[in-house]
């Protein structure tokens, strides 16, 4: 591991709002965290609405939601402590006492909150994992992990530059008949990207910059008896077979749009 990576380790290991809970050390605390059910009494000592970000790499919404929102807590998850650490850092630095860190990994998240303790999840560009349905942070099998701690009416958002997930989310929304909102796959061109969803990523700069259009939903989460995996053939994105860091502008093909 880089110096670097161990410095950051190091310091957020001190950070008061920032939570590390690998498996090993989830394990060792008996299975489930000790926060769990208690992180507004606990952590942010109030009753505010509780609102997730998954997979928050860096935690720029994580930390711009909550300069937004000082009336609601928020929590950015990642495994990968050392893209946590710009967001902890900020948040720590300029005094924001609505937003912490929790470093693990997302198919735990029934480990750390009980059901009706998160109000929304936000998923920004999430990996679409186009060979493995299982994977997809909008998959059915993430959706009944979502639902078991969510509140009756919990709300998703997904921000993704991927034509392939957005297609595929639509798909399952509409195969289990959840409660769509709001869809556009031309974000910043829709009239739409108000000061929350104006909030950028690293990532999202890079597509944006790239030519790529943004996707965006948001539906609820509600309580289903039974799940259906939609059965879909969908165009993979062609620019998804080079590594995140090295893709460039020719792949960056417009993708068509999908309507509802």
């Amino acid at each position: 591991m880089a110096k670097n990576k161990l410095k950051k380790f190091d310091e957020m290991a001190g950070f008061p709002h920032v939570f590390q809970y690998p498996y090993g050390v989830l394990q060792a605390a008996g299975g489930d965290c000790p926060l769990k059910g208690q992180w507004n009494r606990d952590v942010f000592q109030n009753d505010h609405p509780l609102i997730l970000e998954l997979g928050c790499g860096r935690g720029e919404y994580t930390v711009g939601l909550g300069r937004l929102f000082p009336e609601k807590n928020f929590i950015g998850i990642d495994v990968k402590g050392a893209r946590m650490w710009a967001g902890a850092k900020e948040s720590l630095e300029t005094g924001m006492d609505n937003v912490a860190f929790l470093r693990t990994d997302i198919e735990l998240i029934r480990r750390f909150f009980v059901r009706g303790e998160v109000s929304e999840v936000w998923l920004t560009f999430p990996d679409p994992q186009m060979k493995k349905a299982g994977k997809r942070l909008t998959s059915t099998r993430f959706m009944k992990l979502y639902s078991e701690i969510l509140t009756e009416n919990g709300i998703i958002h997904l921000k993704t530059d991927s034509h392939f997930l957005y297609a595929y989310t639509l798909e399952m929304i509409r195969t289990n008949q959840y409660h769509l909102l709001v869809c556009t796959d031309h974000l910043h061109q829709s009239g739409m990207a108000d000061d929350v969803l104006s909030i950028r990523t690293h990532y999202e700069q890079q597509w944006i910059e790239r030519g790529l259009d943004i996707k965006y939903l948001r539906f609820v989460c509600a309580p289903r008896e039974q799940l259906i995996e939609p059965d879909v053939d969908i165009a993979p994105d062609p620019y998804r077979s080079y590594n995140r860091s090295r893709r460039s502008n020719h792949c960056a093909a417009k993708q068509p749009e999908t309507t509802i």
